[in-house]
């Protein structure tokens, strides 16, 4: 006997119009057959909220511009619209001509991440369901989410290296630095999979002076803070991860295989190229390498072999340098990948090689 589908998901639900407005953005909310998908929805937004947000563009538009594109009052909308940025459901900044405008948020990077304050084992849950059955989706489509970023004592001092190549330079090109809770581990300790990596540990960057002094759920750090997380993120052995592209970049994740809803791909979804390779790749020195096996466990990409001494393989290797890091020997170091490994320059240009790979 079959049973009717509950009311808020039918065919005309907010919740699975919104499902659909986030799946045709570049960074896609694929759709899952069990409606996995649409429980994660309805636990995050109310049915007003996902209505509301299911109508938005993708590009910033003031109030009066939704408001008469909808047929609704401005006055109306304007009070939702602040409430739901407040809480991360959509983006809030400036149109083309400058005003206050709101835009939909991609789910991932997003939504999702902006939830750290709500987060409880219920959502963490709903999230753990939706992830394994149709998130790897996402994943799959080229240019990836991500993009690894060299641990920065891997590299060798006189190799010539891009700001947007290196963690200390996308620290010297902000004027404002904050941490946040890493979500993926805080997500994994609420459904009982907690790993041991720290979790204080994802930083937010920005061009704008002072811009994390207002409080909210960012800690703001100095300069000098934000290089003390990333040592303690890199004596972790975790990965520098940030936006694939070159301009602009507002954050660093410190990712583990583990937790990271992107780096546990390959371990749970078994997805090879889940993640953009650096610029960068692994190199041993025979000479100097002991056999010692420490950069076999440190690597999280596994992407060293051992036999009379370390070997790399090099199609699994993404430059993350975390293995150098841990070597007593001092027998490895990164080299600059041969070829050309330059990722799109801008958000802009990286959503429209993303909507290209998926019209392909």
């Amino acid at each position: 006997m079959s049973t009717s589908p509950a009311p808020q998901f039918l065919a005309d639900s907010p919740f699975r119009r919104l499902a659909r407005s986030l799946d045709a953005l570049p960074n896609r909310f694929p759709p899952a057959d069990d409606e996995s998908d649409l429980r994660l929805l309805a636990k995050i937004f109310t049915p007003e909220e996902a209505a509301l947000a299911a109508d938005l563009l993708p590009e910033m538009e003031t109030p009066a511009q939704i408001a008469a594109r909808l047929g609704r009052a401005p006055q109306e909308i304007i009070p939702i619209l602040k409430e739901m940025s407040q809480k991360g459901l959509i983006s809030i900044g400036k149109t083309v001509e400058g005003r206050l405008g709101f835009s939909l948020m991609p789910f991932v990077v997003g939504i999702y991440e902006a939830q750290i304050g709500r987060l409880d084992a219920e959502m963490a849950q709903l999230y753990e369901a939706y992830y394994k059955k149709a998130f790897g989706s996402a994943l799959r489509v080229k240019p990836q989410v991500h993009r690894v970023i060299p641990v920065g004592e891997s590299i060798k001092n006189d190799m010539e290296v891009q700001p947007f190549e290196s963690v200390s330079g996308l620290i010297e090109q902000a004027q404002s630095w904050g941490v946040i809770d890493c979500i993926c581990r805080v997500q994994k300790a609420l459904v009982g999979e907690a790993c041991q990596h720290p979790v204080d540990v994802c930083m937010i960057l920005s061009a704008k002076p002072d811009a994390f002094s207002a409080g909210g759920f960012v800690q703001p750090l100095t300069r000098d803070g934000a290089y003390q997380t990333l040592r303690r993120a890199a004596q972790a052995g975790l990965v520098h991860c940030v936006s694939n592209n070159q301009r602009e970049i507002s954050y660093i994740c410190n990712c583990c295989t583990c937790s990271c809803g992107v780096l546990r791909g390959m371990a749970d979804l078994g997805i090879a190229n889940v993640v953009a390779h650096s610029a960068f790749i692994n190199r041993v020195d025979e000479a100097l390498c002991i056999a010692c096996g420490d950069c076999i466990s440190a690597c999280p990409f596994g992407a060293l072999t051992l036999e009379n001494s370390a070997e790399v393989l090099e199609m699994r290797c993404a430059g993350c340098g975390v293995c150098v890091a841990v070597c007593p020997q001092g027998a490895l170091a990164l080299e600059r990948r041969p070829g050309e490994m330059v990722p799109p320059e801008t958000e802009e240009d990286w959503r429209a090689a993303r909507q290209a790979a998926r019209a392909a």
